[in-house]
């Protein structure tokens, strides 16, 4: 009987010891209360807790956690009514202030946002209000950041996600973004087009450029050819003269060396006035006395000198 007492006894130990094992597990910590009060903060880790004394109050994850809240109705300085909700990126720095700081942060925090939105926006216009939103966050992360100091709650970041106006004022905004974007789309289309004209005029006046220098090109190419033209033919019919005329001296030169006979130079001379008589020859010279060779070469010798 007291060896089944013993046995009982150890099992219900054991099983104390088992279920009062805890496990933190990485990125949480665990809020101890001993009695009721407030033991300690259990990190990352193997822990045991006295059985029926110590109590696990309250698993907070240290991670970094994201609440977006509904929007919320503020009044522009210009008295412009619209809704704006916000999210807010906050983290746990310090488990036992976050337990015992406040009753319920997360209403406290959106509460929190709620004024300090109101009373940012209430400084500000409409116009301000919906082109400053880095302006408004980190207002917002400045007064939020300072009141949860003392809650063991980090805020590391605050974005407007929407903000609404009415819906009178959205649609004077869209017609008015609709008219700015048809009058950008107005003058890129008149700058295209008159990119496109002087383009045109410059390739127009480039194409009456080339074509006047072609034809300059082409006139002193001509030129060029027919002043050859003209320097070879003169060039020809000087070579032509001069051969005829060394053809006539050789002749008469020969004539000479050969001390031809009367008869000869009387055959020759009716010869010469022969070629005159064809009007080839604008000067004839007839000797007192045809039949002399003095005479008749004379005549010669007039007569290619003329030529």
């Amino acid at each position: 009987m007291l060896v089944v007492f013993v046995i009982v006894l150890l099992v219900i130990i054991i099983a104390l010891i088992v279920t009062n094992i805890r496990i933190v597990p990485q990125a949480n910590a665990f809020v101890i209360e001993r009695l009721g009060a407030y033991r300690g903060t259990w990190q990352v880790g193997l822990h045991v807790k006295i059985p029926l004394i110590d109590k696990v109050s309250k698993r907070i994850s240290l991670k970094e956690t994201v609440i977006d809240f509904p929007p919320q109705p503020v009044i522009t300085k210009d008295n412009v009514t619209m809704k704006i909700d916000t999210v807010i990126y906050y983290q746990i720095t310090d488990p036992m202030l976050y337990t015992y700081g406040v009753a319920n942060p997360m209403a406290a925090i959106e509460n929190l946002t709620a004024t300090t939105l109101r009373n940012i926006i209430g400084e500000l216009e409409l116009d301000e209000s919906l082109t400053s939103r880095e302006i408004i966050n980190s207002k917002i992360r400045i007064v939020l950041d300072e009141a949860t100091d003392p809650w063991g709650i980090k805020i590391n970041r605050v974005e407007v996600k929407n903000i609404m106006p009415p819906q009178d004022i959205q649609e004077a905004m869209e017609k008015q973004m609709r008219a700015e974007r048809e009058k950008r789309e107005a003058i890129l289309r008149a700058e295209g087009e008159k990119q496109s004209a002087i383009l045109i005029a410059d390739g127009e006046k480039q194409s009456k450029i080339l074509a006047a220098e072609a034809d300059k090109q082409s006139a002193i190419l001509a030129a060029e050819a027919a002043r050859e033209s003209a320097i070879k033919r003169a060039e020809g019919e000087a070579e032509a003269i001069r051969k005829i005329q060394e053809a006539e001296a050789d002749a008469i030169r020969m004539v000479n060396e050969s001390n031809p006979s009367k008869e000869v130079l009387t055959l020759r001379s009716l010869e010469a006035f022969q070629k005159a008589a064809d009007g080839q020859a604008t000067k004839i010279i007839i000797p007192s006395d045809i039949a002399g060779v003095a005479g008749l070469a004379g005549s010669i010798k007039e007569i290619v000198t003329d030529k």
